[in-house]
């Protein structure tokens, strides 16, 4: 698969702070690429400098294998940030013509009627933008950015201010543009619930410096955090969890009440043995399930392992 973003070793300084450590990551192409990170973590300048609005101290930042700083290059990526930098007075169609004419889009008329397809608008394509609610908005923002058919969106926040109902709706056109337009879509955002559903593959920073990077299936793996969850009905008693404890084959992770978690990674037990051990020392089993971490998990142990003691 081809490298669609390539950043490697970029730092940033803004007066005494520096902002970027060396931040490394790949976005292939296809991608759903989610960028996390608390407020001030770096990812409003990494974006900056992703678009050609900063410049870096140092490192290497290209695009679709080209310099970002050529025109051609910026001509290849659509982004949406905030502000969205729409016109209130003007309609949708209005809107998409005038940014359609920056970018010398021929047969403007035909790509701002897919386009506004694509977002779910057109038949509010004659209304003004400032009668939008904030989800019409940020959709007419998507299909702005789509206007002159980048081949990379760079998204700031995509739902951030919409209501559940507008959210559900974004995510399902963030999926279309990708896997249907074949678009290669990185996103920033706070919203780990939306991040989980849509990206296959996250960068997590914080305080300008990468903490989590790579595949959101393989990450959940390597972290640990994935369990095989046994809930018995009256508890465990003292004794039997002593003995659980130099049964290491099981893989004994925790203990939370009458609620037992086992590992469930790669080389772990099976449940069976689980089970049947547990059965032979009396334990009386309620229930068996597979827990998946999820990504808050992650996010709450990679900031927790770095918070200042």
């Amino acid at each position: 698969m081809s490298t669609a973003i390539h950043i490697d070793n970029i730092r940033k300084k803004i007066g005494a702070r520096e902002i970027l450590k060396g931040v490394t990551f790949d976005v292939q192409t296809g991608d759903i690429f989610g960028y996390l990170g608390p407020n001030g973590a770096g990812k409003t300048t990494t974006i900056r400098i992703m678009l050609g609005l900063l410049q870096t101290d140092s490192g290497e930042l290209n695009v679709l294998g080209q310099d970002i700083r050529l025109a051609d290059t910026r001509m290849k990526i659509g982004f949406a940030l905030d502000p969205d930098g729409l016109y209130n007075t003007m309609t949708a169609v209005e809107n998409l013509k005038y940014y359609a004419d920056i970018y010398n889009v021929s047969g403007s008329k035909v790509r701002i009627d897919k386009v506004l397809g694509l977002v779910r608008l057109a038949d509010r394509s004659g209304d003004r933008v400032g009668t939008y609610s904030k989800g019409m908005r940020q959709r007419l923002s998507l299909a702005r950015a789509m206007v002159h058919n980048p081949e990379v969106l760079i998204l700031d926040e995509p739902t951030a201010g919409v209501d559940p109902t507008g959210q559900i709706e974004i995510r399902e056109i963030l999926l279309d543009i990708a896997r249907v337009e074949k678009k290669t879509v990185l996103l920033s955002s706070h919203n780990l619930d939306e991040v989980q559903r849509i990206c296959n593959r996250i960068a997590l920073i914080d305080r300008g410096e990468i903490k989590l990077y790579g595949e959101l299936a393989d990450l959940r793996q390597k972290m640990g955090l994935s369990a095989i969850v046994v809930e018995t009905k009256e508890g465990i008693s003292d004794s039997v969890l002593e003995q659980l404890k130099t049964q290491k084959q099981l893989g004994l992770q925790d203990v939370r009440g009458s609620t037992l978690l086992f590992d469930s990674g790669e080389g772990a037990a099976e449940v069976s043995d689980i089970i049947g051990y547990l059965a032979g020392q009396g334990v009386k089993i309620e229930k068996v399930d597979r827990r998946e971490a999820s990504l808050e998990d992650l996010y709450a142990t990679i900031l927790k392992e770095v918070e200042p003691k």
